[in-house]
């Protein structure tokens, strides 16, 4: 199924009638003013500060250097304190401040979307389109309660703008991006409605071959995905909204560093959201959601790349996992006297997976198999936060959640290469209670326009499924008694907002009994003092860390812009007493930028220092440290042109100096028939882009 009818190559006629729209007449309506004095470049390399501490905003419909993001990963990835571990071009797993997985959150519309993949091919990441959202608030930390539990790095939310039609009208923004190595994307989101009613449709693709490194090698990385959302809003006032979408995606995507590649990337999504404002003098607002979301994945060894037998595998192979999820969530938001507001609700989350595989794809394909259900796991949770100003210049942000958890291990045996062995927790299920919660003291100076702030969170992590279902512990062969994970965490900063200048200093400090460990080629005993095998544990150990992101803004003689950023964590296992695997080295950005009022030229430059604090063979559920790693320096250009009033023209060349480097988190090439082998998988080479965007 071809969801965007759009090839690798976009037809001259698909791109003349783009260009035709963009310079058409369309009456009254004028392109947002820029601030007198704030002309702005085109072409974004710095994240903006949120309105409060700890909360970073990303706007979807700016071009950003490096080339505008086509996934998840892609966009978050250009934000201080994120990393991504790369697989190939695309779907990438995120990294906040040295942590990943179900610690970090990434919710679409107030949605979860878990991936299937027991391997992690599917990551959320895979399902996010952000030219389908208005933007991207980034909330640091274990420093609110209100976006589901465990989440001790943080939340990160993509969201869109829902509101009512003042009159009958109709707006579109789309947009076109090209780039080296035969990538192409197009993006297309059309919201037309009346005072009391709205239709919103939505369309999204892209599609990259492989690309080359900077030494010209190939990497086994090409992929295509595609979207469409379709929404219908009810707004009979100005103070109500119900929103009923449905959202239907597909992909492939080609991976160097694994025996497979993602052959099926689908997810059916169906939403029903409610909203309403002023509803009395004490309930300032009150809103409720409830969705579906699917996911269903497909690997396998023949289809994106040339089978070759071997002996673990003389005949073809794929595995068709699948994960269901329900959930729900409603909040009312209370303003009480003195400025006091209160936010109370609940959420929950049903999760059920279920997978499917051969050996033999020719003579019993994975088609004509039952989908065998292996695990469950569900999650109830209730929740409170306030915040009370203390004075004109003082506030104290606090807030509590408990959720009641619950998994079954549904798996009669646990299958591996080696063939299947009865499981030692067939059936078994756990039901735990986990509390969670946060206290932030913030104080607006009276010297300067800053906003000083303290805060100390704490969060109880149940293992995810990876964690769960997918390892073997250090006694037997499931991990399905990993016991929950414990961080306490203390944040403190400082914000700046002053005219021409912005800039921000955040630090952290944590500590987390029951780490969730994952470890491979740990050697497993028959029980007769003879190792038999090299296995892939989850294991619980004592761990902290500590780090922070600094970052300045400052826009010179009106036309200069200059953005700098720096990122570090340094993370130590206190059970093995070695550093903690899976820690991002040391990062700075530098961004520069003249900006006139209808083009802006700049540049960007990412300097990342060497790690040489690893833990061999240890980390996360998204990988192991392979090693030690060197620094590096990338430097990138852009240009942008506002067209009119309703067109922007953006280009880059990212990479400008065609270096050669691997990410540290990234993982580690494998062998794929007509591919050179490396280390880890290296970046993209030297890439040219040019992006046209479309508003009217």
């Amino acid at each position: 199924m071809q969801f965007f009818p759009f090839s690798h190559s976009v037809t001259p006629s698909v791109l003349a009638i783009t260009l035709a729209l963009s310079i058409a007449p369309l009456g009254a309506q004028t392109a947002p003013a820029e601030p007198a004095g704030q002309l702005i470049p085109l072409v974004v390399t710095a994240t903006a500060l949120g309105a409060k501490p700890l909360e970073s905003v990303l706007d979807t419909k700016a071009a950003a250097q490096p080339i505008p993001a086509q996934d998840g990963a892609d966009i978050l990835k250009t934000v201080p304190g994120f990393s991504v571990s790369r697989k190939g071009g695309a779907d990438g797993e995120v990294v906040l401040r040295g942590q990943a997985g179900s610690r970090l959150d990434l919710l679409l519309d107030g949605e979860s979307a878990l991936g299937g993949c027991p391997h992690r091919m599917d990551p959320p990441t895979a399902y996010i389109f952000p030219a389908a959202f208005d933007r991207v608030t980034i909330l640091k930390g274990p420093q609110t309660v209100l976006y589901g539990p465990g989440n001790s790095a943080g939340v990160v939310l993509f969201e869109r703008d829902l509101h009512r039609f003042a009159a009958p009208g109709v707006v579109v923004d789309g947009s076109l991006t090209f780039a080296s190595f035969g990538r192409d994307d197009e993006a297309v989101n059309v919201r037309a409605g009346v005072p009391a009613f709205y239709l919103q449709a939505a369309a999204n693709r892209s599609g990259s071959d492989d690309y080359r490194d900077g030494d010209g090698r190939a990497v086994h990385s090409h992929y295509e995905r595609s979207s469409v959302k379709a929404a219908a809003g009810w707004t009979p006032d100005a103070s109500t909204l119900v929103e009923l979408s449905a959202t239907v995606s597909e992909g492939e995507a080609a991976y160097g560093y694994s025996m497979m590649d993602a052959t099926q990337l689908d997810r059916e999504n169906f939403g029903l959201r409610f909203r309403k404002t002023a509803v009395s003098p004490l309930v300032a607002k009150l809103e409720a959601q409830l969705y579906y979301n699917f996911v269903d994945h497909v690997m396998d060894d023949y289809s994106l790349r040339s089978f070759t037998p071997s002996m673990m595998g003389p005949t073809p192979s794929a595995s068709n996992p699948d994960h269901r999820l329900f959930g729900g969530r409603t909040v009312v938001e209370l303003a009480l006297a003195s400025g006091t507001t209160v936010k109370l609700g609940g959420d929950f989350t049903v999760a059920r997976h279920r997978s499917r595989s051969t050996t033999n794809q020719p003579a019993m394909p994975y088609q004509s198999l039952p989908r065998i259900a292996d695990a469950t796991s569900d999650d109830y949770g209730v929740f409170g936060e306030v915040t009370q100003p203390l004075a004109a210049s003082a506030r104290l942000i606090a807030g509590l959640r408990f959720d009641a958890w619950r998994a079954e291990d549904r798996r009669a045996v646990i299958a591996s290469m080696m063939g299947s062995t009865p499981n030692p927790t067939a059936h078994e299920r756990r039901r735990e209670t986990h509390p969670g919660g946060f206290v932030r003291y913030e104080h607006d100076l009276a010297a300067m326009p800053a906003t000083v702030y303290l805060g100390v969170g704490y969060t109880k992590r149940s293992p995810d499924y990876w964690e769960l279902m997918t390892n073997e512990s250090l006694a037997t062969k499931s991990s399905f008694h990993a016991a929950a994970e414990k961080t306490t965490q203390l944040d403190t900063g400082l914000t700046y907002r002053r005219g021409p200048l912005t800039g921000s200093v955040s630090v952290f400090v944590n500590a987390a009994d029951d780490y969730i460990l994952v470890q491979t080629n740990v050697p497993k005993s028959s029980g007769m003092g003879m190792t038999t095998s090299m296995a892939t544990v989850t294991r619980n150990i004592d761990a902290s860390s500590f780090g922070g992101e600094a970052g300045l803004g400052y826009t010179l003689a009106d036309h200069w812009k200059l953005d700098a950023s720096v990122a570090t964590v340094r993370g130590r296992n206190k059970t093995d007493h070695r550093p903690l695997a899976q820690q991002p080295p040391l990062e700075a950005r530098l961004g520069v930028a003249f900006a006139a009022s209808a083009w802006s030229v700049g540049g960007l430059a990412r300097l990342v220092a060497a790690q040489k604090r690893v833990a061999l063979n240890q980390g996360t559920i998204i990988g192991q440290d392979l090693g030690r790693t060197g620094g590096f320096a990338v430097f990138s250009l852009n240009a942008g042109w506002r067209v009119n009033a309703h067109a922007l023209l953006t280009t880059g060349v990212d990479n400008l100096f065609d270096q050669t480097y691997a990410e540290h988190l990234s993982r580690s090439g494998g062998a794929v028939t007509g591919y050179p082998v490396t280390t880890r998988i290296n970046e993209p080479g030297r890439t040219c882009w040019i992006r046209l965007a479309v508003t009217f």
